[in-house]
């Protein structure tokens, strides 16, 4: 058999068949980079190192090796993690912000500069032509180059709106690093619809007038604003503007806590509104929840659901105005055997002096008068007046604002 002969050839006989080196050339390898020949001399390979020598470099990685004339050899690759840029305002990062504002805002702008030593107070010149159009000049312009700036606004009148968006549409032309808003009042909020054809919804025209501020160099405006009266209202803004709404709830929170009788206070809303816009924050709270109805010509406040018997109730809205709801909403807790009667509002408006209407408790009792009248300082205007009347008591938005700026 075949596998007999093979398996009794000599040694000799099979060493006569194979082919000495170098007898014949070997065949030609289809591989672009064929592995060297287990025949290959030490002297051949050492010859042939010095031909090629091969680095490669991608994203990191580092590999060396030698090329003879039969292939490629890749010796130690050197790995190394790839770089990663540090960001500014990353955790644990402060950002160096420098902070502008209107004249109705030195108060506060002061207050959030001192929370913050990463925050540095800068000023404008708010002049005006002899026609009464703004004459406006904004110092060292140069030096803010490649900086974070925000600028703190207060449209609290038509009047002074112009002036302020055309220093807010400049800021991010000169080449700074980011461009933050605040405006802690949002002013046409309560023109966020139309009931008839023809009614204008000026809550859409300025979050469309603030949407078109220019991008700067980090990107579009973040804009911070607080308890903005319907929170549908951030689909009035466009693409090139980043709302960031924030709420005054928590000042109010801090300070019901500090209160003698904190464990008996409960928290009324005027209305369904102001119930589905805070219900959320103040859960843990006993609620009433009043409404208005309509007897004939009259609209009555009444209390839909809750009981105010015995306890300190706090009446919370997003702002007042004429504060007609709230004396009426008073008036209704105060006969439901309310102890005491307090109010919050982050927005006190308060035009033509309403204000004046609010008594402080004397001992009257509380169908005539307030234990308390919290209100921020997001419109400046209100809070000079009422600053060193009883019952209002001014929460400031300062430590909120300077957290806001690093986020």
């Amino acid at each position: 058999m075949a596998t007999a002969a093979s398996a009794s050839a000599s040694p000799a006989a099979l060493r006569a068949k194979t082919p000495a080196p170098g007898a014949h050339p070997s065949p030609k390898s289809s591989l672009a980079f064929p592995w060297p020949s287990p025949g290959a001399s030490a002297s051949a390979s050492a010859a042939a190192s010095g031909r090629l020598h091969a680095s490669l470099h991608l994203g990191g990685v580092r590999g060396v090796g030698t090329a003879n004339g039969t292939g490629l050899h890749v010796l130690h690759p050197d790995v190394k993690p790839l770089a990663v840029p540090k960001m500014a305002g990353g955790a644990g990062a402060q950002k160096s912000i420098l902070l502008y504002h209107c004249e109705e805002m030195r108060d506060l702008a002061q207050q959030v500069a001192a929370r913050n030593d990463d925050i540095e107070l800068c000023t404008i010149s708010w002049r005006k032509f002899p026609d009464g159009f703004p004459d406006l000049f904004i110092p060292n312009a140069q030096n803010i180059r490649g900086r974070h700036v925000a600028f703190l606004a207060s449209f609290s009148s038509p009047g002074v709106i112009f002036e302020q968006i055309s220093i807010i549409y400049n800021l991010p032309k000169l080449f700074i690093a980011s461009f933050t808003l605040i405006l802690p009042f949002f002013p046409t909020g309560t023109s966020e619809r139309m009931e008839d054809e023809g009614d204008v919804a000026t809550a859409f025209t300025l979050a469309r007038s603030l949407s078109h501020i220019p991008i700067s160099r980090g990107g579009p405006t973040s804009l911070v604003i607080f308890d903005i009266h319907a929170l549908q209202e951030r689909f009035y803004f466009g693409d090139a503007i980043l709302p960031c709404f924030e709420s005054g709830i928590p000042l109010l929170k801090s300070r019901l806590q500090e209160l003698p009788d904190s464990d008996n206070i409960a928290i009324a809303f005027p209305d369904d509104g102001a119930w589905k816009r805070f219900y959320k924050q103040l859960q843990h709270f006993p609620m009433i929840i009043c409404n208005k109805v309509r007897e004939g010509d009259q609209r009555i406040v009444r209390i839909k659901e809750g009981d105010a018997r015995g306890r300190h109730v706090v009446i919370v809205d997003d702002l007042v105005q004429s504060g007609g709801t709230l004396i009426e909403c008073q008036k209704v807790l105060a006969a439901h055997g309310a102890a005491k009667v307090s109010a919050y509002v982050t927005h006190g408006i308060f035009p033509n002096k309403s204000w004046e209407k609010f008594k402080p408790d004397n001992g009257e009792g509380p169908e005539h008068a307030l234990s308390h009248f919290w209100i921020t300082d997001s419109c400046p205007l209100t809070v000079e007046a009422v600053k060193d009347r009883r019952p209002f008591e001014i929460l400031s938005l300062a430590d909120s604002i300077a957290s806001a700026l690093q986020i």
